[in-house]
């Protein structure tokens, strides 16, 4: 994409107030891509995650009750993370559009939110699915560091900080995430089979799913990522339709997901 269409489409998302998903298990890079995209498209970046360890950290009544559910790699229940959600929705920089990282997690979330979007008039423009293999996440999470203070995260082998141990961006101590650990990951990865893929299932079977091989490196899947927002702005990539991405589509790029 050049740098011309990547101004113009950035001005149109803007204007359209563009509205994304990303979704897939723990560890497959949604936050890395998030942040991409909020700073591209000037998006409301809406983490479930990140919601639910603020409410920890102040030791709210969700926080308290959500604490030891996370610790244990289990989901926090519906009804807690849809007053927290509907609470977010309604706040003015959501107007502007947003990108929903972690959320929503269960069929009945995900039915929630389109009937609570179709409701205002916002659609959603598409959802797209991170696709990374066990095995690769166990591999990536145990080897996870994250910045308490700014939320930086790192990887030991691929994207290590230039200091060790250190955030290259405010020098703090990283931490290794209480449940960043083998057990509590495979119990994790688990609960996301069995709870999270009818979501998946969900948005397939409304037409607004795509799929990205998130086994790439990561610029490649940013690359991959910013065709299909292209796709959605310009109207041109049938993002109503459920497929993965082609390999004739992504050859420059890697190897497309296996059908």
């Amino acid at each position: 994409m050049s740098v011309l269409d990547l101004r113009r489409l950035t001005g149109v998302a803007r204007q359209q107030a563009l509205r994304l998903i990303l979704i897939g298990p723990p560890g497959a890079g949604k936050g890395t891509q998030a942040a991409v995209l909020k700073d591209r498209y000037a998006l409301a970046h809406i983490s479930t995650g990140d919601m639910l360890r603020e409410e920890v950290r102040r030791q709210s009544p969700l926080g308290l009750q959500a604490k030891t559910l996370m610790a244990a790699g289990r989901l926090v229940p519906d009804a807690l993370i849809l007053d927290m959600m509907a609470q977010r929705l309604q706040q003015p920089d959501v107007s502007r559009g947003f990108l929903l990282d972690g959320f929503p997690r269960s069929r009945a979330q995900a039915e929630a939110l389109v009937s609570r979007l179709a409701a205002h008039n916002q659609p959603l423009h598409s959802v797209v699915q991170l696709d990374l293999q066990d095995e690769e996440i166990v591999r990536r999470l145990c080897l996870r560091r994250s910045c308490p203070a700014c939320g930086r995260v790192y990887h030991l082998q691929s994207n290590a900080p230039i200091a060790a141990g250190y955030c290259d961006a405010d020098g703090s101590a990283l931490v290794h995430r209480e449940d960043d650990n083998e057990a509590t990951i495979r119990t994790r990865l688990a609960v996301f089979h069995e709870q999270t893929e009818p979501v998946i299932e969900f948005f397939r079977s409304v037409g607004l799913l795509q799929r990205v091989d998130a086994s790439l490196p990561i610029e490649h899947v940013e690359h991959l990522i910013e065709r299909l927002v292209q796709g959605a702005l310009t109207k041109t990539s049938p993002l109503r339709t459920s497929r993965r991405l082609t390999a004739g589509k992504t050859r420059s790029l890697g190897r497309a997901v296996p059908r």
